[in-house]
This record gives structure tokens, sequence and C-alpha cells, in this order.
């Protein structure tokens, strides 16, 4: 891989930090602005909005640039949303600083994914998506309880501080390592890149990228008190639980980004049907700590192996959208990533117990293997299809 793909990686890195990191700083906001707790909630959501609305549009709006200069665009805004985040006193003025964030947020993954595909070819286009999809999931499992230890220790303006910090050298690392040039004035215009949309078997590998994201983060999020309240650790074990799964999704996203350019087809049918299978055993094996401690590790694989490789499918397939490919699949994303954490505070609302979203994600995963199934057989009977049964993307 390129060294440049990886210092992209810092940026995404640090933006990817900013999304997570407020689950552990809701308390200290509202207490510091004197608004209630599920007010300051709704910055989490203001930024997942963002992210699905903003990656699109930002793309399209990005289509006028180069990609260097798209780039270091959004991190600017980026950076100086972060910096008016950490000094107001208004709690308007901070949730308008997480809408634009985001928005920024989105148009750069939604470029950079595009730029990274670029940067080694269509043959590891695979690897390229797993690289800062890895990267992402770093800032999962790092950004929450960094963000929270910082809040703790010297209020949460410092958690956005860090953000800032973070992104100074990203700013820096992109404006030398990724090419410079004009805007592409050979690409299609913003009214066949959307038409590429037409197309289902787009449609169905970013409907299935979403439906296995929802999956992740419904028990994702959920995993603190499913580890305190039914497996029976205490809380110094969450770290570790955040540990494993983090330390499964980069194994999953070295190897499902290998086997992504050479047999997609395989990572997702066989991944899928084991994710699905995996989810339910996690359900039913939750209250056995050594059983669940090792699902958490397996499912982190599974789920970013399979999910980074329906996002770089996605892509593959979106090949008449140069521009707005990365915007569709960071849409898909963040529909999963907003989607699933609903669904699963649900379900624990409904009283179903700390269980429930780990059978919601079971659930989820069977959607998508339905889907990809029917996909499959409409392909097969379509006039001059291919005869062997694959994936749809």
């Amino acid at each position: 891989m390129p060294f440049a793909l990886f210092l992209l990686g810092v940026a995404v890195f640090a933006q990817g930090t900013s999304e997570f990191m407020l689950s552990g700083l809701v308390p200290d906001i509202a207490r510091d602005l004197g608004v209630s707790v599920p007010s300051a909630g709704a910055l989490t959501s203001a930024f997942a909005v963002g992210m699905v609305a903003g990656a699109p549009l930002m793309a399209g709006l990005a289509r006028r640039w180069s990609r260097r200069g798209a780039l270091l665009g959004f991190l600017a805004v980026f950076l100086a949303v972060h910096v008016v985040g950490a000094v107001t006193d208004s709690f308007t003025v901070l949730v308008a600083t997480r809408v634009v964030g985001a928005l920024a947020n989105a148009g750069f993954l939604a470029v950079a994914l595009v730029t990274a595909v670029g940067m080694v070819g269509p043959e590891a286009g695979g690897r390229a998506t797993s690289t800062l999809l890895g990267v992402v999931t770093l800032a999962c499992v790092v950004g929450v309880p960094a963000g929270a230890l910082l809040g703790q220790l010297w209020g949460w303006r410092a958690a956005f501080w860090a953000v800032v910090l973070l992104s100074l050298p990203a700013v820096v690392a992109v404006a030398r390592s990724v090419p410079a040039g004009a805007a592409d004035s050979g690409r299609p215009s913003l009214r066949a890149e959307l038409r590429s949309l037409r197309n289902p078997r787009l449609r169905v590998a970013l409907l299935l990228g979403a439906l296995v994201n929802a999956a992740t983060f419904c028990t994702f999020t959920y995993l603190a008190p499913l580890v305190t309240q039914v497996t029976g650790l205490g809380s110094g074990w969450v770290p570790v639980v955040l540990a494993l799964f983090g330390a499964g999704s980069f194994v999953g996203v070295a190897v499902g980004g290998r086997l992504a350019d050479r047999r997609p087809g395989a990572v997702l049918t066989g991944g899928g049907g084991a994710l699905c299978l995996g989810w339910a055993a996690f359900a039913l094996a939750a209250g056995t700590p050594a059983v669940a401690l090792g699902l958490v590790l397996v499912q982190g694989a599974l789920s970013f192996g399979v999910g980074s490789t329906l996002i770089s499918q996605a892509l593959r397939t979106a090949s008449e959208a140069p521009t707005l490919s990365g915007g569709f699949a960071t849409a898909a994303f963040n529909v999963g990533a907003a989607l699933g954490p609903w669904l699963g505070g649900t379900a624990i609302g409904a009283g179903l117990g700390y269980r429930s979203p780990v059978w919601v994600s079971a659930a989820l995963v069977a959607v998508a293997l339905l889907t990809a199934g029917l996909a499959v057989r409409r392909n097969r009977r379509a006039p001059g299809c291919r005869t062997r049964a694959s994936w749809p993307a």
C-alpha cells in the first residue's frame, strides 16, 4: 500500500474519533451547558444525520475541485468547527458545529475512499478500502474511552481540542502526500453519476453494507452493559472487551481486504453465514465468560471483514459514478451506524434485556443473507446473466 494511503488514515482517525467520542461526554456537556441529558445526546444524532446526508452532497460539491484540494478544504472546515465547539458556551452553536463537522467528515471520507482506490488501482481496491475502514474501527474502539478519559481529567472541551491537535498533522500529511492536479473535466455529469443508482446491483450492495454495519453497531454499542449485566464480568473488563472487538476488527479488515480483491463471493457468502450464526451463538452463550470473550473477537473480525468487502464491492459496482461512489458507500456505512444502535436501544427499552441487541444483530445479517439470495436468484433468471450464483455485488 502507498505510504500516502496511511497518511490519509491519520485524518480518518481524527474524524472517526470525533464521531464516537461523545458517547462518554454527554453528561458533562449537559451539566456544563445547562441542557438535559437527552438534549445533549442529540449531538450524536446530529452528527449521524450530517454524515448520511452529507456524504453524497459533499462528494457532489467536491467534483469541482482536485482531490487534494477537496481533502484539504474538508479538513480545514472540520478543524475550524472543532475549535469553535471547544470554546463555545452556546448549546445551539455546539449543535451547529456537529452538523457542519459531520458534513466535512462525510465529504472527506467520500473523497478519501475514491482517492485510495485510485492510488492502488482496481486490482487492490479492496485492500485500500479496508485500510481506511480499519482506521475507522480504531477510532471507534479508541475514541470512546479516550474521549471519556479526557473528559474526566480536564473536561469535555479537552476532547475537542484533542481532535484539533490530531487534525493538524493530517492537514500537513494530505498537503504533502496526495498528488496535486486539476479537477477531472472528463468525468461524467452529476446527473449521469446519480443515474448509477438505478443499477440494482449497486443498490443491493449498499443495502447489504448498511444491514451488516447496523448489525455490528447494534451489539457494539451495548457491549458494556452486556458484559457487566449478562456475562457477569466487572466494569474493569469493559476496556478489555472493546480491545478484543477492535483486535478482531483489524484482523477482519486485513484478511477481508486481501480476499475482497480475489474472492469477494467467498468472503461474503461464507463470512456472511458465519457472521449470522456467530451473533446467534453469542446471544445464547453471553452468560459464559470464556465463550463470550472468544466470540467478541471472532465477531469483530467477521463483521468488519464482511462489511469492508461490501463497501469495496459497492465502490467497484459504482464505476459509472467515479466521484459520487465514495459518497454512496459512506452514506450506507453511516445509515447502518445510526440504525443499529437505535434498533438495539429499542429492544432494550421494550424490556427484552441486554442480550436482545445481539439477537437483533443476528436478524439483521439474516435479512442481508435473504436479500442477497433473492438478488442472486433474480440475476440468474435475467437474460444473459452468469450461470454461477454469486453475491450481487
